[in-house]
């Protein structure tokens, strides 16, 4: 199995070597319960991508991209890219046995509004989940509309938001290959004392080189 990183075609690219993962090495089985806390994962085993506050192990049809801001050297946003859709996410401070996810919901359906697009909520494997609807440009200047599915998951003083795009997005019930890789990522959330909603930092892997 490659695994690759890199980010969008306007953004710096990271990539990483196939010694990263090889093709027969094991990936950990996805379930209802992940994405995991670290501690839950200690010793299993899986060589898994350190991007510090999440790591994420290589995941068959699966491309890890990684958007960097060229100034800063910072990573922007973490991506699970496949070939009829990608999901984006990102760990957050959240406070001890809280539910950080249904404070922070009503604020994103909001927000969607108040930018023309719109949210319904609906159930799904990680409990109430918004679909969005927002109106896009196109590169040639025509008008459309970029459909998400957005998903909050509570973990150990952390909440894992993720953006579903393109086919698991708008199938969502068609989705569950989508879902289990998610359900693999792990999230590191660190000893330090942090405000509530603060995003965890993500870095670039030391074995990491970009290109254009």
């Amino acid at each position: 199995m490659k695994f690759r990183r890199k980010a969008e075609a306007t953004d710096p690219a990271v990539t990483a070597d196939d010694a990263t993962a090889a093709a027969d090495e094991p990936t950990p089985a996805a379930t209802a319960s992940g994405p995991f806390d670290v501690s839950e994962v200690e010793g299993d085993g899986i060589e898994r991508a350190d991007l510090g506050s999440v790591l994420v192990p290589a995941i068959a049809d699966r491309e890890l991209r990684l958007q960097v801001d060229e100034q800063s050297g910072q990573v922007r946003a973490v991506m699970l890219a496949g070939q009829d859709g990608a999901v984006e996410f990102q760990a957050f401070a959240a406070p001890r046995n809280g539910d950080l996810w249904s404070d922070v919901r009503p604020q994103i359906a909001a927000d969607m509004a108040r930018r023309g697009g719109h949210a319904t909520e609906r159930e799904g494997r990680w409990g109430t989940e918004l679909v969005c609807a927002m109106p896009v440009q196109r590169p040639d200047g025509t008008a459309a509309t970029q459909p998400s599915r957005i998903i909050g998951i509570n973990g150990e003083r952390w909440m894992l938001r993720a953006s579903f795009l393109g086919r698991p997005a708008v199938e969502p019930d068609a989705a569950s290959e989508w879902e289990d890789a998610l359900a693999q990522v792990v999230v590191r959330r660190g000893e330090g004392a942090m405000p509530v909603g603060e995003p965890l930092p993500v870095r670039l892997p030391d074995d990491a080189r970009r290109v254009r």
